[in-house]
């Protein structure tokens, strides 16, 4: 049989031998490059799901705080246990409810009715 060619002291068979493993290295670098690109990706999205939960965390938080504030504020006003009965009597509701509309109103009585009746 014949021999490969040899051009300028390199073997033609060799050449390609090394021509197509070269063509496989840049396939598996491009793999690589792909692989990375999805590991930063995951990582990137878990981090947004913790930061969404903390700033929903922080939103609840921040609304608990406010609610408790104006509780407070609500219990500092003061009124009248006749207008209580009163509001009681004339909306049918429980003493809670209307004790709290007449806090939120200012210990109006006017106002309270008017808000119950709305």
């Amino acid at each position: 049989m014949a021999d490969p060619e040899v051009v300028n002291g390199v073997d033609d068979a060799t050449d390609k031998k090394q021509k197509k493993s070269s063509k496989h290295d840049g396939g598996a670098a491009d793999l690589e490059r792909v692989t990375d690109y999805a590991e930063e990706k995951e990582i990137t999205s878990h981090n947004l799901c913790s930061n969404a939960a903390n700033l929903f965390e922080d939103k609840r938080n921040k609304e608990n705080e406010e609610k408790l504030a104006m509780e407070r504020e609500l219990q500092k006003v003061h009124v009248k246990k006749e207008d209580i009965e009163l509001i009681i009597r004339e909306m049918e509701i429980t003493r809670s409810k209307a004790e709290q509309t007449l806090r939120v109103h200012r210990g109006d009585v006017v106002a309270a009715l008017e808000a119950l009746t709305n």
